[in-house]
């Protein structure tokens, strides 16, 4: 199902906070980010949401330049793929940021990527979304989250965000969609003003916004109300990031390796695996390519999820050999020695190259699946725990921790760490229920449980408090 297509639906369902007084203009950061985290989790139960830690890696190290130079940007912000072909990206209300396949495909360069990760970041900076929500408080909530829904997403799949309109006055949805494109411009220009710090290219914003336009056209049936156009791009704000750009000396960013290995990445897992292999073989063959080891790197992906991991060892060889390094080409080499069936050797190449690329996220995470899968689930434990300690926020580590303890036979650390997880994520009641199972998993000693009673207290408080400001 298309993520546009679910939203309106899920967030017309969501149990979410009251949004406070008429009085007010704009909502609260804490109910801004428990929005955001109630729509995330509708966002990850669907198809499209592309659950790959390297992707998502590379987008969070890209956004995470940009918000270093962004004024404002004290939100934890998550950034995600969304497989979806059009040219969109879109940020949720707590800081959020959602990035469709079919943009990172379309992209020439880092740098264009990065003119609309940044344009996005300033949405979530300038807190436009929770700005134009608060213009709306008398609606009734399903009205004003099938409104949500549509400012959000309307501009991919008008078709389907149709359904979110009709549930508000078309006057209202246009006069805040039309209200909405001053915010645009504003995130125009702080997103230029990050992008031209954090060193990227900023012709590329006016280059990309082209780009944009000549996609929308061909899209575009006219069939549809074009003030339904959230993020709308104009003659004006091409003109306008042109003219931005034609003031300042010529900076060349040159591509990151890991720019050119996603996009890649993400073609051979796209489609069926056998047209992922073809496509490869020809760029490959007549050398249609902008980054050879790139494209011998999709070709080794595609054969091993075509289930030829032999061929897929050979070609990543001569990845290798056209240059290709790094964390994402050592979990290539691990996920192919799965393939042949090798799971220890995979275990021992991913500990190495965790060992070399200790700041890579991926590999470690891919590390302790490994450990877990060969049943080494003692050395899987101490990895976890120890990178726990560093990154105590890290969901992922918790959840494969609760997969650990879960396979160690110890049900009370389990129900704790799968705790963790609901926390992170913003589900105080699914958290309180895991710390209920895990009082009564009968396998805890006095400490542990102790551990886990004053845990309970603490989340049952802060969600009292969550119930009593929805009901001010």
């Amino acid at each position: 199902m298309a993520l546009a297509a679910f939203l309106p639906r899920a967030l017309a369902q969501t149990s979410l906070p009251d949004l406070g007084g008429a009085g007010e203009t704009t909502i609260s950061p804490q109910v801004e980010r428990r929005i955001g985290e109630s729509i995330m989790r509708e966002i990850r139960r669907d198809g499209a949401y592309i659950d790959d830690a390297e992707v998502s890696d590379y987008l969070g190290n890209v956004g995470a330049r940009l918000t270093q130079e962004t004024a404002g940007a004290r939100h934890d912000f998550e950034f995600f793929a969304v497989r979806d072909p059009s040219f969109n990206a879109f940020a949720l209300p707590g800081g959020f940021i959602g990035v469709h396949t079919g943009l990172i495909s379309a992209a020439e360069s880092e740098s264009e990527v990065a003119a609309v990760l940044a344009h996005e970041v300033a949405h979530v900076t300038q807190r436009h979304i929770a700005r134009m929500l608060g213009q709306q408080q008398q609606m009734q909530l399903p009205v004003l989250a099938a409104l949500a829904a549509a400012i959000l997403l309307g501009r991919s799949r008008p078709d389907l965000a149709s359904g979110a309109v009709a549930a508000a006055s078309g006057a209202a949805v246009q006069t805040q969609l039309s209200y909405s494109r001053d915010y645009e411009r504003e995130a125009d220009r702080i997103g230029f003003q990050a992008l031209e710090a954090s060193g990227f290219d900023v012709h590329s914003m006016g280059t990309f916004f082209e780009k944009m336009q000549r996609g929308t056209r061909l899209a575009d049936d006219g069939t549809f109300p074009g003030y339904l156009r959230t993020h709308p791009v104009t003659t004006e704000r091409i003109a306008d990031a042109q003219n931005r750009a034609g003031g300042l000396p010529y900076k060349q960013h040159l591509d990151s390796a890991e720019f050119q290995l996603v996009r890649a990445k993400l073609r051979a897992e796209s489609g069926d695996a056998r047209d992922a292999v073809e496509y490869f073989q020809g760029s490959v063959r007549d050398r249609r390519y902008a980054s050879e080891s790139a494209a011998r790197y999709g070709l080794a992906s595609a054969l091993l999820r075509a289930r030829r991991a032999k061929e897929a060892q050979a070609e990543l060889v001569r990845a290798r050999a056209a240059g290709a390094a790094g964390p994402m080409v050592e979990g290539l080499a691990a996920r192919v020695r799965l393939g042949l069936g090798d799971r220890a050797g995979a275990a021992t190449l991913l500990g190495e190259a965790h060992a070399k690329f200790p700041h890579s996220r991926p590999l470690l995470y891919a590390h302790a699946e490994t450990l877990q899968d060969a049943g080494r689930n003692q050395q899987a434990q101490t990895l976890l725990s120890d990178s726990l300690r560093l990154h105590p926020r890290d969901t992922r580590l918790h959840q494969l921790q609760a997969r650990n303890y879960a396979a160690l036979g110890k049900r009370l650390l389990q129900h704790q760490s799968q705790a963790e997880v609901y926390v992170l994520q913003g589900s105080l009641p699914a958290a309180i229920e895991q710390l209920q199972l895990a009082r009564t998993a009968g396998d805890g000693d006095f400490y542990q449980l102790s551990v886990v009673d004053a845990r309970l207290k603490e989340l049952r408080a802060q969600h009292a408090e969550e119930m009593r400001e929805a009901k001010r």
